[in-house]
């Protein structure tokens, strides 16, 4: 008898076009109404609910009431990094969107990856951060230094307040279009946070683009090189 997870039913799901162009929809973080997802994935109003239904029972998707509307979103941050993982594998084996334009520099460059930073911004980033041991690798995983959680703290960042939630505080996530990793965990969304905040950046409505002026792409490396 084979025991642990069975994965072919959330692998099936994942592997669904339809499926898979609602899921990647949805990793630009905002929730979704059926009307969008279903336009997203070229579906009709008819057949998106069943779809809906099978990702919510697979435990992919969540839904928000907000009155007599339903919108849709991501059910937790570890299938947005289950679904940006699975991204450097489908670009080697060629399996590639036709659609491109001058997004895709865009979109490489600096994006969101659910709720964190990720492009070459983000792994630029990362791998500073790691140089300056701001951050500690051991048997695979990421763990705060000293110094790094007096320069986070410094920044303004809440590390007490994000330990005592339930989710990870920081994990090394692999950027689909870099193949290296950028920050990911509690700590990943709270630094994109911080980002906007400050006014240095600012997503892009219904896309995945994360904007930054010259000003605040300047301002954000030094911050992160300082």
């Amino acid at each position: 008898m084979r025991e642990g997870p069975d994965i072919s039913i959330v692998a099936a799901l994942i592997g669904n076009p339809a499926c898979a162009n609602m899921l990647t929809a949805l990793l630009s973080g905002p929730a979704l109404t059926a009307t969008e997802l279903g336009q997203e994935a070229g579906l009709t109003p008819s057949t998106v609910s069943g779809y809906l239904a099978r990702l919510q029972a697979a435990g992919l998707i969540a839904i928000e009431r907000q009155g007599r509307h339903r919108y849709f979103r991501l059910a937790n941050p570890d299938v947005a990094v289950a679904l940006e993982g699975l991204m450097p594998l489908a670009a080697r084996a060629g399996h590639l969107r036709i659609r491109t334009g001058p997004r895709d520099p865009e979109l490489r460059r600096a994006r969101t990856c659910y709720d964190h930073l990720a492009g070459d911004l983000a792994v630029t980033m990362f791998d500073r951060f790691v140089e300056r041991r701001l951050f500690a690798r051991r048997d695979g995983k990421l763990s705060v230094t000293v110094e790094g959680r007096r320069f986070f703290v410094k920044a303004g960042i809440d590390l007490d307040e994000l330990e005592r939630g339930r989710r990870q505080l920081c994990q090394p996530c692999l950027d689909w279009s870099e193949r290296r990793s950028h920050l990911g965990g509690a700590l990943g969304a709270a630094v994109l946070e911080h980002i906007c905040a400050r006014g240095w950046a600012a997503r892009e409505s219904k896309t995945r683009i994360v904007r930054l002026s010259a000003a605040g792409e300047q301002k954000l490396g030094a911050w992160f090189s300082k």
